[in-house]
């Protein structure tokens, strides 16, 4: 049976014997799974990844059944599940036994998964996806939390909060409760004691900087580089955020070159493309060939070594880098 993520209440976990948890939302799953052991004992519950249970079934079988004098019920999780836990699943349902709990998590499953059909199509059974979180529903999360915990924090500090997160609302928990503890010894809260404690690393000028850069908007990344004075450190990780976005366009191009389906490349990114980044990343796949990627990934190796033996002149090496790689002939 079906359920969305909002039906799923504390009644039905508690309820519900056999669930299926899938899909890309890692901090969702997480949400519900913890729901599920709040006020649980330790030794009711029992870890497993679908790997593991395979490869010991008899050893895994024995748990099950084994009836425990401390607790009256069981609570199986088994991880990283696909379709090859299927058959023992439902040999373990057959038995029907009362004082047990079984959560399958999983993470994409396809329209055509046996594990999924079988959960979708069986009353007894509860089978739940779990999409990618939208900016709204990541900006109710907090609000409600920031207001559960009375907690105040301006509009534009939670803005910074969610997009620090990136789409992943296992990352908005870990940060929220960060803050959560900031508040205990605080009344206040700073933008700067933010950034701190949230360790905002990423530097969104160096990564608007890079991403305008792969896409060939030549006009935007010549204003960035005019109104941001880049010091020796950033130049470094200016570098490095290269890389690692052209690593990953390298991935993107390369399908989009098998399938000629640009929406299609995108959808099927691992990981998920982020909403607000969706727009530039079709920009930047649509100026590059796998092949020329592949160069730019040596030839900013060798920028990387370059501006570490000539610290005095990096901001010279990465200035000419870069204008002379957004001038360049898209492909080329």
């Amino acid at each position: 049976m079906i359920k969305k993520i909002y039906q799923i209440n504390k009644e039905t976990l508690n309820k519900e014997k056999y669930l299926l948890f899938y899909g890309i939302n890692e901090g969702s799953k997480d949400i519900k799974t913890s729901e599920i052991l709040l006020n649980k004992k330790k030794d009711e519950i029992f870890n497993f990844e679908e790997k593991d249970v395979l490869n010991n079934e008899e050893i895994f079988f024995d748990e099950i059944l084994n009836k425990s004098l401390f607790s009256d019920e069981k609570i199986i999780i088994i991880k990283k599940s696909t379709d090859k836990i299927l058959n023992l699943l439902k040999e373990i349902i057959d038995k029907k036994l009362n004082d047990l709990k079984i959560i399958v998590i999983s993470g994409v499953l396809e329209k055509k998964s046996k594990l999924r059909s079988f959960f979708e199509k069986e009353n007894n059974l509860i089978c739940v996806p779990f999409y990618q979180d939208t900016y709204e529903t990541l900006l109710d999360y907090a609000k409600n939390f920031l207001l559960k915990n009375n907690i105040t924090i301006s509009s534009s500090n939670i803005n910074l909060i969610i997009n620090k997160c990136n789409g992943d609302k296992k990352n908005l928990i870990n940060e929220l409760d960060k803050i959560h503890m900031f508040f205990l010894n605080k009344k206040k809260i700073s933008t700067t004691d933010l950034i701190k404690l949230i360790n905002l690393i990423e530097n969104y000028s160096i990564n608007e900087l890079v991403d305008n850069c792969l896409a060939k908007n030549k006009n935007k990344t010549i204003q960035i580089l005019n109104e941001n004075n880049f010091d020796t450190h950033e130049n470094i990780i200016i570098i490095r955020t290269f890389l690692i976005k052209s690593k990953k366009l390298l991935k993107l191009c390369t399908d989009y070159e098998n399938n000629q389906n640009l929406d299609l490349t995108i959808s099927n990114s691992r990981p998920p493309i982020f909403w607000k980044d969706k727009d530039i990343t079709k920009q930047q796949i649509s100026k590059w060939k796998s092949q020329n990627i592949k160069e730019l990934i040596y030839k900013l190796g060798n920028i990387e070594l370059e501006i570490k033996k000539n610290l005095d002149s990096s901001i010279k090496i990465i200035t000419d880098f870069i204008i002379n790689l957004v001038i360049k002939k898209a492909n080329s």
